[in-house]
């Protein structure tokens, strides 16, 4: 199949890198036998009929239909240009506002009208080949330059048309295109097998917590102080409950109630000492420090609960010196007890937490759950090592985690 394109002289010295033999640089307009842009008449006000798709219509490759989009009628549409028209297999590209660059190939069944925001594009030579040289450096870099700083910029039609563009033989481009998708496929698999991977590592936590608070992660030590002594320490008059849940837990283990272990309490107000704010955006690194002259104070080192909002039953420590964020009370565990192993229980019911907040207008924890948690309690010893093992473990995960 021979292709004869638009006369051109190539001016080699301005082209951006050499190509292969064979290959030649051309412009991208001498190889389009269409490259023009969408209606200019006003958006219609039809509820159905004929959709009329802008540059926002275009997301990752496809066109996106949205509750948002306009319609015109049978008249409306007939009277649009031919210039217009788009038929299966042409480009479309985003070429004004914020959707500059986006590109794809149309290929739905419905005929649809594209507004002047986006650019029709059908060429002599492999379309697809174009569509993803569309998508490559050298004209994204023209898309972001021409976008930046200014929501409706735009990009001429004139200067599609003067950029060069490395041109293969027919053949390679369909080898090109050929091999493109492969590695797009393989990608995407990537992509697919990386989330895959991230919920199986967050499941594998879990299931490691949930192993940890049955007994089943370390190996008992018979020589340990039982449970119920540290418990005696904690509340002389503390009662053993039934297990409920854990009938089948080691010898010299117990369960009792989180309100025993830990309380939720308000920082020491104070006033007139200048204090970091330990709000929730400050703790979790998405703003710079805020100060307050008055507040509850909250030592360094110190363990906060969120209390309010969507992520209620996250905990943070204070890495300094500051006042207690209006949505946090202090959680203070009690001393006969690993901190890290209540931690550890306080985690694994983080989603149970979530799903049951409490109040319309902001939701907020559900103390009386958070209260009533029944948590198993090893012996102190073994407390330590089930922390031990299950930090080491969480490690490598992280490190797989990380490596995604």
């Amino acid at each position: 199949m021979f292709i004869t394109l638009k006369p051109h002289t190539p001016h080699y010295e301005n082209v951006p890198f050499e190509v292969p033999k064979g290959w030649v640089w051309t412009t991208f307009g001498n190889v389009c036998k269409k490259l023009t842009d969408g209606s200019h008449n006003p958006p219609p006000k039809c509820s159905n009929g004929y959709t009329v798709i802008s540059a926002q219509n275009i997301k990752n490759g496809k066109i996106v239909f949205t509750d948002k989009d306009r319609y015109t009628d049978e008249l409306g549409f007939q009277k649009e240009n031919p210039r217009t028209q788009i038929t299966n297999g042409d480009i479309i590209l985003g070429i004004i506002g914020g959707s500059i660059g986006n590109v794809a190939i149309y290929d739905l069944s419905v005929p649809v009208i594209a507004q002047r925001s986006i650019s029709i594009i059908d060429t002599y030579v492999s379309n697809i080949y174009c569509f993803y040289l569309l998508q490559s450096t050298i004209f994204q870099s023209l898309f972001l330059e021409k976008s930046i700083g200014n929501a409706q910029a735009g990009v001429y039609l004139g200067e599609l048309d003067k950029l060069y563009i490395p041109l293969p033989p027919l053949s390679e481009q369909q080898r090109i295109v050929t091999e493109i998708k492969r590695w797009f496929a393989l990608i995407e698999q990537i992509e697919f097998d990386k989330a895959d991977l991230q919920t199986t590592i967050k499941q594998t936590k879990s299931k490691i917590l949930d192993l940890a608070i049955h007994g089943k992660l370390v190996p008992q030590d018979p020589n340990d102080e039982p449970a119920i002594e540290l418990l005696k320490r904690i509340n002389p008059d503390f009662t053993p409950c039934d297990n409920g849940h854990y009938t089948q837990l080691p010898d010299g283990w117990a369960v009792a109630p989180m309100q025993m272990l830990c309380s939720l309490i308000d920082g020491e107000k104070q006033n007139g000492i200048e204090r970091i704010n330990l709000d929730v955006k400050y703790l979790r690194g998405e703003r710079d420090a805020k100060t307050l002259t008055s507040g509850k104070y909250v030592a360094a080192n110190s363990l906060l609960i969120l209390v309010d909002g969507e992520n209620s039953g996250e905990v943070f420590r204070t890495p300094i010196d500051g006042y207690q964020g209006s949505t946090f009370k202090l959680l203070s565990i009690n001393y006969d007890m690993n901190t890290e192993y209540v931690l550890q229980v306080i985690n694994l019911h983080r989603t149970i937490l979530r799903e049951n907040k409490v109040g319309s207008a902001i939701p907020h924890l559900n103390k009386k759950l958070f209260k009533a948690i029944e948590v198993p309690i090893p012996p102190y010893k073994e407390q330590q090592r089930i922390v031990e093992a299950a930090n080491k473990v969480f490690m490598s995960l992280d490190v797989i985690m990380g490596s995604l």
